[in-house]
């Protein structure tokens, strides 16, 4: 009884808990915006300019991306610029020299 009332509801339930890190990441970017643009100034020494334009396209990048994921559309290349994110932090962050959190 409990499954076929929630049967319609589970695959979006599902999608959200796949993308929930990259929503809560994105969601974070745009209150922590100066703390994102200024870690990414300091670390890398490029200026509020690039650092608020890579701020900008990794917020963008993964609030979009979520919502194509969660209403079906174009769900290959969402997927694939998710992942293009990922790439991107990790060379952006230092994520890739850090061991312990890359095999996290």
């Amino acid at each position: 009884q409990f499954l076929r009332v929630t049967k319609q509801y589970l695959p979006h339930v599902a999608r959200l808990c796949l993308i929930s890190t990259f929503l809560e990441d994105g969601i974070r970017m745009w209150f922590q915006w100066s703390e994102q643009r200024d870690y990414i100034d300091g670390t890398w020494n490029c200026g509020y300019f690039l650092a608020s334009i890579f701020v900008f396209i990794n917020l963008l990048g993964q609030l979009s991306g979520c919502i194509l994921v969660l209403s079906r559309n174009f769900v290959q290349y969402a997927c694939f610029g998710l992942f293009g994110i990922i790439a991107l932090q990790t060379i952006a962050y230092s994520i890739l020299w850090d061991l312990k959190f890359l095999m996290r």
